[in-house]
């Protein structure tokens, strides 16, 4: 089936409906520039139906045994496996994606989908002592109730699925609604998944809008106790502020500025390759992308000659070509804002060791050098193939360099000593941080989460479980309690 011009509709209360707003979504392959699909907006008062809808599935759902909710993700890994070619397609014309940046993402949803399945199983209570005589305390892990998730456009299928999933795994209703880039892919497409594969209709519901239709009803309306977040920390600190003025939890994945540092004993051509993937991975546009890499002054000029010379071999054109290395970036005006921001560290002092054109959405890579200390572009989130080499002369000042920056995403050290990368990673001050890695990874039982402005909370296995659960306290007196009056 194609699923770009089929899905292109709202899915509420298990029905596939037109939106109701007075205008259009228009979905664009940021490539070809070709118009895929037209999808109606949704308005405030289907965004209330929708976690209407939500809400009432939710109770039945949340007492359905465990093993039996797990069937649904079961058959859900088998719908993704068995559809990979049409769902390849889509994620190469919705959002650019290559063929290996496609693959990446369809192996991280399949994990995901299979963690799913254990997660069902996975909400424990205990069982905890009291000073009372013959007092027994209970403690449940119990469903939130509804959860609403707001996905990017990056890797929409996976990020989306990443909160979505695990949310109905443990006996929650979800509301998604995906970024207005990828509206298929990262959303309508998930629910045509869960659809096939048996959810109850109602418990996942998918609204095609944008905050020019709805302002904050998404996160302010009453149902949903939880909002998942992924995207920029600008809109992520809005998002945050909102939900805690309505006392509702937030788990925000937001952006980076990651550093992959290369030491003086490093492996150089081993450590080339992981920038080369850490950076322009999906063209860069990639929250844990090392857009600062880190160089040891004694070994800076081997380094980023085999650097720059990797990077100038990478192949920049149509998605669909399996030979391409990077594709468009997700549309024109984020290419021309990237473009600008490197005309400017340039204007300011920095030196383009490679550079070549934007044309449209299509940006060759960039690497700069020389970059003054205060250069604002050190400081930022680039969404795009622009990657800034910094040298540095010994291990404080390479952690000085690397912690300087509003986010605390992901990194990577390389060196021989294993251990003298440990020593240094534990004073990076990120959520992640890998030793003689790259600086994109995400699995699904390890804690999944950034410090600074790279976010609040984490997701991923246990830590799934405190995201989308809360824990209930139920006492039991065996005996009789003595009360003062």
């Amino acid at each position: 089936m194609s699923y770009l011009s089929e899905l292109a509709l709202q899915y509420i209360d298990g029905e596939w409906r037109a939106g109701s707003g007075s205008w259009d979504i228009v979905d664009v392959d940021p490539y070809t520039g070709d118009k895929l699909a037209t999808i109606t907006v949704a308005t405030v008062e289907e965004v209330d139906r929708a976690y209407r809808a939500a809400e009432r599935a939710q109770k039945e759902w949340a007492a359905t045994n465990p093993y039996t909710r797990r069937l649904v993700f079961e058959r859900a890994l088998r719908i993704v496996e068995e559809r990979e070619p049409e769902i390849t397609a889509a994620i190469t014309a919705e959002l650019g994606g290559t063929a290996l940046k496609a693959g990446f993402e369809l192996a991280l949803t399949k994990d995901m989908l299979r963690e799913s399945m254990q997660l069902s199983l996975r909400a424990e209570g205990r069982l905890l002592p009291s000073p009372v005589e013959g007092k027994e305390n209970r403690l449940y892990r119990l469903p939130v109730g509804v959860v609403g998730v707001i996905s990017p456009f990056n890797f929409p299928l996976f990020l989306a699925l990443k909160a979505v999933a695990p949310a109905l795994a443990l006996g929650n209703g979800v509301v998604l609604k995906p970024h207005q880039e990828t509206p298929v892919v990262g959303g309508t497409l998930i629910a045509k998944i869960f659809e096939e594969a048996g959810l109850p209709a109602g418990l996942l519901n998918v609204v095609v809008t944008d905050i020019a239709e709805i302002g904050d009803a998404f996160i302010e309306h009453p149902v949903p106790k939880v909002i998942s977040f992924t995207g920029s920390d600008r809109i992520g600190r809005h998002v945050a502020t909102v939900a805690a003025s309505h006392f509702k939890r937030t788990v925000l994945e937001l952006g980076g500025n990651s550093a992959l540092i290369v030491l003086d004993d490093a492996d150089l051509d081993y450590a080339v390759d992981a920038a080369v993937f850490s950076r322009f991975a999906h063209q860069g546009q990639v929250c844990m992308a090392a857009n600062r890499v880190l160089v040891d002054r004694s070994v800076e000029a081997e380094f980023t000659e085999k650097f720059v010379a990797k990077v100038a071999s990478l192949r920049v054109g149509d998605p669909k070509d399996p030979a391409t290395h990077i594709g468009p970036l997700i549309n024109t005006v984020q290419a021309d804002v990237i473009t600008a921001q490197v005309d400017q560290a340039i204007a300011a002092g920095a030196r383009a060791l490679l550079r070549g054109e934007t044309n449209g959405s299509l940006m060759d890579p960039v690497v700069l050098a020389g970059l003054p200390a205060d250069a604002p572009i050190l400081q930022r989130e680039l969404f795009g193939p622009v990657v800034m080499v910094v040298p540095f002369d010994g291990e404080d000042e390479a952690v000085r360099i690397a912690n300087d920056t509003p986010f605390g995403l992901s990194g990577a050290v390389h060196t021989a000593d294993v251990e003298r990368g440990v020593r240094i990673a534990h004073r990076i001050e990120t959520g992640m941080i890998h030793v003689n890695d790259g600086t994109i990874a995400d699995e699904p039982l390890v804690p999944f989460g950034g410090e600074k402005n790279s976010g609040v909370g984490r997701l991923n296995g246990e830590s799934t479980v405190d995201a989308f659960t809360t824990v209930k306290w139920i006492s039991v007196q065996h005996g009789r309690s003595r009360f003062p009056f």
